[in-house]
């Protein structure tokens, strides 16, 4: 059973991408969305979604530049400044902070409709209190692949078991938002042996080894790594209600 819910933001990286398209050198996790930096925004939807509090791991140089703008950080968000070396290191940096229990994670740039965070929030913890297999480490949530470039994508059964993820193309992807035990964090060490670079290949070894991932479908989600996407998601945030 789900007591409390814990939150997490994953935005470690550099945002490489976004900066190249908008010729803008900002951290991504500070990028103004809806009129509020990208980070603040996911904190925000993420305690509105059921989270008591937050954590983000950002790297040293978003959390200078937060300081050079005065970035009002609300109480509720705990920031951990870590330069990992690559997803998977950011996401087990939440190891150290997390306590034992469930929480959800998002990537900083995933922009999801309230309505369905909130959904895919209340549908995983019915998931996982109907659950009685010791092994489930979780649910996913994913979309319908629109082209995106280097996506992860899901082979999911009818009933929403996740039987692999990888590069081999299948109609749904990840969509940057994870509803995790802790319990994930056993298998940091067997990821490391293994020299896994990348989140994704962490989730893959998860069902590797013999854990149970599940799937929730969600609309209206963008990954904003791109000027294109970062124009699709402030024009679905102007027409959020």
């Amino acid at each position: 059973m789900v007591k409390e819910l814990q939150g997490a933001i994953i935005a470690a990286g550099r945002g490489e991408r976004l900066r190249i398209s908008t010729r803008d050198d900002i951290p991504k996790p500070l990028v103004q969305l809806g009129g509020e930096a990208m980070l603040a925004r996911q904190a925000r939807a993420i305690l509105d979604a059921g989270a008591s509090s937050v954590v983000a791991v950002i790297n040293s140089e978003t959390a200078r530049v937060a300081k050079e703008m005065a970035l009002e950080i609300p109480p509720s968000i705990r920031l951990v400044v870590r330069d990992t070396a690559n997803s998977m290191e950011t996401m087990l940096a939440l190891g150290e902070v997390l306590q034992p229990g469930w929480f959800i994670a998002s990537t900083v740039d995933a922009v999801i409709p309230q309505t369905e965070l909130a959904r895919f929030v209340n549908e995983s913890r019915r998931k996982i209190e109907e659950c009685r297999e010791k092994n489930l480490a979780g649910v996913l949530a994913v979309t319908r692949w629109r082209g995106e470039a280097r996506p992860l994508f899901a082979n999911v059964t009818e009933n929403g078991l996740i039987l692999g993820l990888g590069s081999r193309q299948t109609s749904l992807v990840t969509a940057g938002v994870y509803f995790l035990s802790t319990g994930i964090f056993d298998y940091a060490a067997d990821a490391r042996r293994a020299g896994l670079d990348a989140l994704r290949r962490f989730l893959a070894l998860l069902i590797e080894r013999g854990m149970r991932l599940d799937a929730i479908e969600l609309e209206g989600s963008i990954d904003v790594d791109e000027a294109s996407d970062l124009d699709a998601a402030r024009a679905a945030i102007r027409k959020m209600p």
